[in-house]
């Protein structure tokens, strides 16, 4: 609901970070790929290449091996609000 809303009051980009919202690797793509439709300018998510072992947020943490996969599902999200995601 906040991302339709904020894009009407504000000018600025809408990002979503659906990583620390959620706080289990679970529950990020689901809240990616809804901020992704519902027209969010981009998505910050964490990613490690063993987010078992990782220091600090592994349990939000994707696997680095499954991000591409993320990645084109986001993209098509994106594109039902016709947005084009590119991913770094």
């Amino acid at each position: 609901m906040a991302v339709p809303v904020l894009r009407q009051l504000s000018h600025l980009p809408v990002v979503v970070d659906p990583s620390h919202a959620a706080g289990r690797r679970d529950l990020v793509e689901p809240l990616s790929l809804a901020a992704a439709a519902a027209g969010a300018d981009g998505i910050i998510v964490e990613v490690h290449p063993n987010p078992d072992d990782a220091i600090c947020d592994g349990p939000q943490a994707l696997r680095a091996d499954a991000f591409a996969d993320y990645a084109a599902q986001v993209e098509r999200a994106a594109a039902v609000a016709g947005k084009a995601f590119t991913h770094a």
